[in-house]
């Protein structure tokens, strides 16, 4: 008896100016052993995931906003836009990402004793800018990059642990 396992992984990011991209990734497969099918679902979402991650790291061509503060009412010095006409400020630094993404990395890079220079190499290598720089999505990858490289589980993993502590309760 021959089981077909289905997987497909797929994700879809906002970008400035209302615009967006997606990319998803499929494979199909076939079983002899059904008591296999566990332990392959959860291979084959790590390598789909981990694909789809690699590759939607390069957006193509990103809309830019025009003087996004002057047209929200806020001078040019005030802010940083991050394409959805929030301006985010905290100390006189600015940062293209939220002020909940700014504190975390920053709550990374603190509570795990790591240097200001690892995060900024990280970014770099993944994007190419500054952390500063980061809009919400590069900023999520690079939060995620930053825990794994701090020894946390990945979000899968994470989701995972709090869902069988809840099942064990």
């Amino acid at each position: 008896m021959a089981i077909k396992l289905s997987a497909n992984y797929s994700k879809k990011l906002g970008l400035p100016q209302y615009s967006s991209h997606s990319f998803s990734a499929s494979v199909e497969i076939e079983l002899t052993d059904i008591t296999q099918v566990q332990a392959e679902v959860q291979q084959l979402y790590a390598l789909l995931q981990h694909a789809v991650d690699q590759e939607i790291q390069h957006p193509g061509f990103v809309p830019q906003a025009n003087d996004q503060s002057n047209r929200n009412g806020h001078s040019n010095g005030s802010g940083h836009s991050n394409g959805n006409g929030r301006i985010y400020q905290i100390k006189n630094e600015r940062w293209n990402c939220t002020v909940g993404q700014q504190s975390f990395i920053q709550r990374i890079i603190h509570d795990n004793k790591m240097d200001k220079d690892e995060a900024e190499n990280l970014s770099q290598m993944l994007f190419h800018m500054d952390v500063k720089q980061l809009n919400k999505m590069q900023a999520s990858q690079l939060i995620e990059d930053l825990l794994v490289k701090a020894g946390k589980p990945a979000r899968q993993n994470r989701w995972q642990s709090q869902h069988q502590a809840s099942q064990a309760a």
